[in-house]
């Protein structure tokens, strides 16, 4: 009895040292946005406001500063409640920002702030970050919008997952190359993603655009969704459902010679000819194969000619191999051989003539 008093007692004390905040008496930031601009870091801070006919309007602080960290203070003066970070859904940066000054300093803030989830979302903006934070996307609010847009892209698109755990995992871990998507804006209700950002020491040094992201993914990610289109000379054929895995394997180390295997099963749901007989059927099997393996190698010595790893091939060979030195692989990186087997099965096509 004496100890289950002396817990109570120690319970009520704990509570009294956390600083309450009711919902109602603060201001929830739920997305914010960075650009660079006249030598500064200018910040956007994005407060749903909820209205009485159930809608959301997007309102906005703003503030520049030459420290990253000065932000949430500067913007907290503009604001008539408190402003907290802890709904935090989704931080964009301009893309002047990330290829000039950088995302480490913020991203370092992000990691700092107990508030803030490891799921947060990341993303790269062609041209300014605040135009695209002050859309107007959905009934929900724009962080809603913008966080469903980019997850909804990663379990069923063809966005390889990534987020800030996953991103500052990429970035301390040698031998992997971090990426963020990149977001591009058509018009004041209309946005998509256009492609993916690749750092190096937190700055922007590459993109691929948005027809290269589901070869990227095959090589990164595993697929549970998906959908492509095979362009089959007069005829095309549109295939979806699309479930796949890789795996690498290191066949020799002088010279480095890497093997990625990538197995895809997917359903025929659409042909544009008369009929699909097995024999069309093998020709989209072996159409698709071949894409996935010439798009897959291109894009590994784009990445080794531009000494970006984003695949991981330093990780991995690394995980094989004993007393090995990332110095040497600096230089070894770019001329690794990298060959990639596609096994591509697909498990339904309808009526088969």
């Amino acid at each position: 009895m004496k100890v289950l008093n002396a817990l109570l007692i120690l319970s009520t004390f704990l509570a009294g040292c956390v600083q309450k905040e009711i919902v109602d008496d603060v201001n929830l930031e739920t997305g914010a946005a960075y650009d660079y601009i006249g030598g500064k870091i200018h910040g956007t801070a994005l407060v749903p406001i909820y209205l009485s006919n159930k809608s959301v309007s997007n309102k906005t602080f703003s503030s520049s500063s030459n420290l990253s960290r000065d932000f949430l203070r500067d913007v907290q003066r503009q604001s008539s409640d408190p402003l907290v970070a802890g709904s935090l859904k989704v931080v964009l940066f301009g893309e002047r920002l990330a290829k000039e000054k950088g995302i480490l300093d913020l991203i370092d803030s992000f990691q700092r702030d107990p508030s803030i989830g490891a799921r947060l979302y990341l993303a790269v903006t062609e041209g300014d970050s605040k135009s695209v934070m002050n859309g107007n996307y959905g009934e929900r609010g724009n962080a809603i919008y913008l966080s469903h847009l980019i997850r909804h892209n990663m379990q069923s698109k063809d966005v390889p997952k990534t987020d800030l755990q996953r991103f500052l995992f990429d970035f301390n871990q040698k031998g992997k190359t971090p990426y963020l998507p990149r977001l591009k804006k058509w018009g004041k209700e209309d946005i998509e993603i256009s492609g993916l950002s690749f750092f190096r020491y937190g700055h922007v040094v590459d993109t691929i655009p948005a027809d290269k992201m589901f070869y990227f993914k095959l090589l990164v990610d595993k697929y549970s969704r998906g959908t492509l289109k095979v362009d089959l000379g007069k005829d095309a054929a549109a295939i979806e459902s699309i479930r796949s895995n890789y795996k690498m394997s290191l066949s020799s180390r002088n010279p480095y010679k890497v093997t990625v295997n990538i197995n895809v099963k997917a359903i025929l749901n659409e042909y544009s000819g008369l009929r699909i007989t097995p024999q069309k059927l093998k020709k989209i099997e072996g159409k698709l194969e071949n894409n996935i393996e010439s798009e897959c190698v291109r894009l590994t010595k784009r990445f080794q000619a531009k000494n970006l790893d984003p695949v991981g091939f330093g990780h991995f060979i690394k995980s094989k191999t004993r007393h090995f030195d990332f110095n040497k692989w600096e230089t070894d990186y770019k001329d690794i051989q990298v060959s990639v087997h596609a096994n591509v099965t697909i498990t339904e096509s309808g009526v088969i003539d």
